[in-house]
């Protein structure tokens, strides 16, 4: 028994250590990322379309969100008031960068957000029903705190997503389903550069477990904000870097840091301006 159990702490360490480090990792890839992206957008060049940076984009809040209630695939969930000004928020944190498609779950919260999201670019909102959350059948509409009290299997599925009960989607066919559509999209020319997916926070996590080769089962643990945004790069035949994982941006997030002396050379200027 004793060994038992220290085999599952040991497993349940090694799995935060994981986790720990694919943050650390994608902070640093970010803070490369992000001067590189500068630096192309000085000198002009493109980004290469064999390299692609997909933006992964959580809804916006909703009403069942403040309420801990499960929405699942149930229609009708709209984005509340704090979601639609969340929207607004990371669509201007995100209008330095040169989106080139924009493909939604077609639930109506992530069609909103994708809404936002595409405004002033020209750009189409796409549906693709293979982006749709967790189909977690009875527990839709249903309280967590609730479940958590009245119903074990809730406990069991959130303790190991691997399996469920009937009805109910697994992680790993969650992650089969929007892997594949991800991929699909992605590989075709009009998707461009820097294609954005408007999805669900599991849809997120699954993705980025693929993508950083997580565990499926630990997917779970990483933490995705409302109207959050997390970058991927890929690139054919190469291994993906993950850049970020679930930030609630600010508008100036994308912007390199302006050294000291260039910042009061750039300050002495504008005061010249305004004194002619």
């Amino acid at each position: 028994m004793y060994k038992k159990n220290l085999k599952a702490l040991l497993a349940t360490a090694a799995s935060w250590i994981r986790i720990a480090w694919l943050y650390l990792d994608a902070a640093i890839r970010f803070l490369c990322w992000r001067v590189q992206l500068t630096q192309s957008c000085r000198v002009g060049n493109r980004h290469s379309y064999m390299k692609q940076t997909l933006l992964l984009i959580r809804h916006g809040q909703t009403a069942w969100n403040v309420e801990h209630r499960l929405p699942g695939q149930l229609p009708g969930v709209e984005l509340n008031d704090n979601g639609r000004q969340q929207v607004i928020h990371l669509a201007e944190a995100l209008s330095v960068l040169p989106i080139s498609a924009v493909i939604t779950s077609p639930l109506e919260r992530a069609r909103e957000t994708a809404k936002v999201i595409a405004q002033g670019r020209n750009l189409p909102v796409q549906l693709e029903p293979d982006l749709m959350d967790t189909n977690i059948g009875k527990w839709a509409g249903q309280v967590i705190e609730e479940l958590v009290k009245h119903d074990p299997t809730w406990g069991q599925y959130v303790s190991n997503p691997t399996e469920a009960p009937e009805g109910i989607e697994t992680f790993p066919q969650v992650q089969q389903r929007v892997v594949a559509a991800v991929e699909r999209w992605r590989k075709q020319e009009q998707s461009g550069a820097y294609p954005a997916f408007v999805a669900h926070s599991d849809v997120v996590k699954l993705l980025l477990a693929h993508y950083s080769g997580l565990e499926v089962r630990h997917a779970g643990s990483l933490f995705i904000a409302n109207a959050s945004v997390s970058l991927v790069e890929v690139e054919d035949a190469k291994v993906p870097h993950v850049l970020a994982i679930g930030w609630s941006p600010s508008p100036d997030w994308l912007k390199a840091p302006i050294p000291d002396v260039l910042k009061d050379k750039s300050e002495s200027q504008e005061q010249g301006e305004q004194k002619t």
